[in-house]
């Protein structure tokens, strides 16, 4: 039996296929945080709030609630409103590419200079980056514009969005975790 042009599987670097494995998990487990879109636009739970507080209330809990999804609507409408300038395109597949390694994909946290920093400062700066950098493409009003779109569609959304028939998968017992016997 000839081998010739085959390349054995004990000569792939198992290290590069345990990260991209452990990669392509933790971006599984990144998606899973997402609601289903079904629950989100459900249009029996729209209804105007009674009260600004009631509306601040339930912008809140949406917010914390469908933050994944939120994100990927803000992420889709920056990205549409890009597709006509590819060089800030560009710069968003290469930012996106950075959030992946420095925030998303990270197992311990980031030490720089032998000191931990927070996840909070690595999300704000990265999102600061991120902004100015688009900015520095020349696309400026398209980003401002889209940016304002998408907090306008997540502010409306959050506040009209009842949260009555929101539910904590840990609570309902959906997420295995550890148990508490008493």
């Amino acid at each position: 039996m000839t081998t010739y042009g085959t390349i054995p599987a004990s000569s792939l670097p198992s290290a590069n296929l345990e990260y991209l494995s452990r990669a392509k998990e933790r971006i599984k487990d990144g998606l899973g945080a997402r609601r289903p879109w079904k629950l989100m636009f459900n249009i029996h739970s729209l209804n105007f709030p009674r009260t600004f507080s009631e509306a601040i209330s339930r912008f809140r809990a949406n917010l914390a609630y469908f933050r994944m999804n939120y994100a990927i609507i803000v992420l889709l409408i920056l990205f549409l409103s890009l597709l006509w300038h590819p060089i800030s395109l560009i710069v968003l597949i290469i930012m996106m590419a950075l959030w992946l390694f420095l925030y998303f994909l990270r197992d311990e946290p980031l030490a720089i200079f032998n000191r931990t920093i927070d996840d909070r400062v690595v999300l704000v700066v990265l999102g600061v980056s991120t902004f100015l950098f688009l900015l520095l493409t020349d696309a400026t009003s398209n980003i401002l514009v889209s940016v304002l779109i998408g907090a306008v569609v997540v502010l409306v959304h959050a506040s009209l969005r009842r949260t009555d028939d929101l539910y904590d998968e840990e609570s309902t017992g959906l997420v295995s975790g550890p148990s508490s016997s008493s």
